[in-house]
């Protein structure tokens, strides 16, 4: 198309001419290509002026100069849009200026004063889906007998259940005393006063898992399922659904919120279904039949319960769903044999790891496509990588079309001549690779052994069971948009069983492994990599040293048999999970530290991390030890890093700015006071104040969990806002909530009559 519009001035001129030109070589051809290139050029800016007059159609650049011309103003303390083109600034611009904000300013001022105003400048301002309420209709007070108002709140009555499951949330009705906080303060938020209203946002979003197998958790019995294919507990969401009217206040079913099991038994039919919520199938077949077919279970089957501890017995007939805890129940003496199937949807903060979500697919260069799926052209990954290997492709995908779970041994071989493997999800699929205990007297993991030149991608899997490892001479291991399950698998409680065990495993000496947007266990570098050729005289002089001598030069990169130059991992906007800040989330066994130099940056770390160099670490949190052999290269900028490590140099870093300042500060109050110099324990204990107080806090530490490594309100701002840019450190920094709650704060202020106190209440 593009090579038409080049030729198109060409093709205006005669056949004669063009037919004189070809004879010459086509001189005039090239001529007119090169005056067309310009035509396109000044022709394309031309149409993109036109689509810049409407905010619809803009470029991101034009949003704030078309907010000039209708008076809206930017929130100069939350800073200024960049000019810089990286992907973080392009998103924080957006944040800053909303384009839905700048297109709907005239609306909202025409709604200024209403309720419901309130709920679209959350969705439009800060994308929270949002629930305002009132807090004067729920004060208690005493009605006149002769003007009741029943819309008010009233007392609790014990009998009603579904009042009583709501309270204390965002929906709750009931009557409370009066509440003197201010709702907007930074310190402790108030709530019930008559001045008051709050905007309860959700950050959380829900996720969709579309017909994937539900888990057999077999130590509870062959009756009892759970929707997360992990085994863990996870509690079920709504699919939320826009209101038609705008001025309409949200509801359950308006929002990401978990499903209650009142509200899953109240409301079944528009919870449980196709295209709903929550649906199960059951596979059924003849006793001979190879086929299984999916069947749905009907919603007259369905039972609300409660399956704590898996004390509720279905009766015959019927199907007990737990949406509190993820949990499905079949009759003990009616369980299905043939498979079940589950769609419903978790919750989580941002799009990394697995899921069904839009995601960038990188293409390669003329690739042979091999599709794993049910009706697909392969049914399983390793008759896909069998063919590949057959026909020897140079560039090849072997896509995966669903989101099943694939129970296979894989092994991925590189042969000569074959370069790029992307092994991925299609998208807005999460397939499961699931690897088992297949044999006795070897490992298990998902293998990988490369050629030099050859590459490897997964993107969008998610790996359970076992973990990943990488040998041969593999050049790049790339790990995008994936989840290693930290621990190999969960509990019921989400603890992970094998938490010692490495979720990546590298043997091979010059790999360069990437991993971005995706979540991780621990990455274990083995300094013990054969070599092909040995020099007689060099392996002779290390037959002869101690062993001790012996493993301290291999753990250096010193030796016949290990890698010579450190391997290089390049981490961004993840999360490496060790399990605990005790273990190792970076490191090589044996060894002091790990042969291999890290750069890493929004990422959240947790355990320690111990490496030859880090040559940049910026916007993270490291909630483990870090220990450095070379620490006069790169630098560590804007991070939390756990006091005692040894790192390279640091700047703008917790806890360390916060003890400069805590430690100056009181020594300029006691020379203000006229008291006595304060001792080295006094001083000790005033850092020691500030490191509790700056060590971040997260709602979760545990994967499979809703808030897993979100932080907690309760952190400190030098956590929340400490990246270079003012958003928070860590894995979810490019959802630049800080501006976004302030953004969303000012916006509030601008809309509300005087003297209303308006609280942002966060509810996930």
């Amino acid at each position: 198309m593009n090579r038409n519009r080049d030729d198109r001035l060409y093709e205006l001129l005669p056949v004669v001419y063009r037919m004189r030109d070809a004879e010459q070589g086509e001189p005039l051809k090239a001529l007119l290509r090169i005056i067309s290139e310009q035509v396109n050029l000044v022709e394309d800016d031309i149409s993109q002026l036109y689509e810049n007059w409407f905010v619809e159609t803009c470029q991101d650049w034009v949003v704030p100069y078309l907010g000039d011309m209708v008076g809206y103003e930017p929130v100069r303390e939350v800073g200024g849009p960049s000019g810089v083109l990286s992907p973080q600034q392009r998103e924080k611009n957006k944040t800053l200026i909303p384009r839905r904000e700048v297109a709907n300013t005239i609306k909202y001022r025409r709604c200024k004063g209403t309720l419901a105003l309130l709920e679209l400048l959350s969705n439009d301002v800060a994308d929270w889906p949002a629930r305002a309420a009132e807090f004067y209709r729920y004060l208690c007070l005493t009605q006149a007998l002769n003007h009741q108002r029943l819309s008010r709140g009233r007392l609790i009555d014990i009998r009603n259940g579904a009042a009583l499951d709501l309270l204390n949330s965002p929906f709750d009705k009931s009557a409370h005393n009066v509440d003197i906080r201010r709702g907007g303060s930074r310190h402790s938020q108030g709530r019930h006063n008559i001045p008051s209203v709050g905007i309860f946002v959700w950050r959380l979003k829900s996720y969709p898992v579309s017909e994937t197998p539900a888990y057999c958790l077999e130590s509870a019995g062959p009756h009892c399922f759970t929707f997360s294919v992990l085994g863990n507990d996870s509690p079920l969401y709504v699919r939320p659904k826009t209101d038609a009217d705008p001025m309409h206040i949200a509801e359950e079913f308006n929002l990401p919120v978990p499903i209650r099991r009142r509200l899953f038994e109240d409301h079944l039919a528009r919870l449980y279904g196709p295209g709903k919520s929550v649906q199960i199938w059951v596979g059924t077949g003849k006793k001979n039949a190879k086929t299984v077919v999916r069947e749905p279970v009907a919603i007259t089957r369905i039972i609300p319960a409660d399956l704590s501890n898996w004390r509720y017995l279905p009766r015959r007939g019927t199907v007990a769903i737990d949406p509190a805890l993820g949990r499905i129940a079949f009759p003990t003496r009616q369980f299905p044999k043939n498979g079940v199937w589950v769609s419903y949807l978790y919750g989580f903060s941002m799009d990394i790891g697995g899921g069904e979500y839009e995601r960038p697919i990188a293409q390669l260069v003329s690739p042979r496509i091999y599709t794993v799926g049910k009706d697909a052209e392969y049914e399983t990954i390793t008759a896909a990588i069998e063919q590949w290997n057959v026909d020897s492709a140079v560039n090849a995908v072997i896509e995966i079309a669903d989101s099943g779970v694939y129970v296979e041994r894989i092994s991925i071989t590189f042969a000569d001549g074959q370069k790029n493997l992307h092994l991925r999800a299609k998208n807005r699929c999460r397939p499961i690779i699931r690897l088992l205990d297949w044999q006795t007297d070897r490992p298990d993991s998902l293998t990988v052994t490369g050629v030099s030149g050859s590459c490897l991608t997964l993107d969008g899997v998610l790996v359970t069971g076992r973990g990943v490892q990488v040998a041969g001479d593999l050049t790049e291991l790339l790990i995008k948009h994936s989840t290693l399950v930290p621990g190999w698998t969960l509990d019921e409680d989400c603890e992970p069983q094998r938490g010692t065990e490495p979720s990546l495993e590298i043997l091979s000496p010059n790999v360069c492994v990437q991993v971005e947007h995706s979540i991780l266990g621990s990455i274990q570098i083995n300094p013990m990599v054969p070599e092909a050729e040995v020099q007689d005289e060099k392996q002779e002089i290390f037959d002869e040293a101690p062993d001790s001598e012996l493993t301290l030069a291999r753990c250096q990169g010193i030796g016949p048999e290990v890698r010579l130059d450190p391997i290089r991992l390049c981490i961004s906007d993840s999360i490496l999970d060790a399990t605990d800040p005790e273990l190792e989330a970076i490191g090589a066994p044996g060894c002091p530290v790990a042969h291999a130099s890290l750069v890493l940056a929004r990422c959240t770390v947790f355990g320690q991390v111990q490496v030859r160099s880090i040559d940049l670490g910026e916007n993270s949190i490291f909630d483990g030890h870090i220990t450095v052999a070379r620490r006069q290269k790169g630098c560590l900028r804007f991070c939390y890093v756990t006091p005692g490590s040894r790192t390279p140099r640091r700047y703008h870093c917790q806890p360390d700015l916060a003890e400069m300042r805590a430690e100056t500060l009181a020594i300029e109050r006691t020379k203000e006071e006229d008291l006595p110099d304060l001792t080295e324990l006094q001083l000790a204990a005033v850092k020691q104040t500030e490191r509790l107080r700056v060590r971040p806090r997260f709602n979760s530490v545990r994967y499979g969990t809703p808030d897993y490594c979100q932080l907690s309100n309760c952190a400190a701002d030098e956590i929340r806002r400490g990246a270079d840019d003012e958003s928070e450190m860590g894995v979810f920094h490019d959802l630049f909530q800080p501006q976004r709650t302030a953004t969303l704060s000012a916006r509030i202020d601008e809309y509300v009559p005087a003297g209303i106190d308006v609280g942002i209440l966060f509810a996930s």
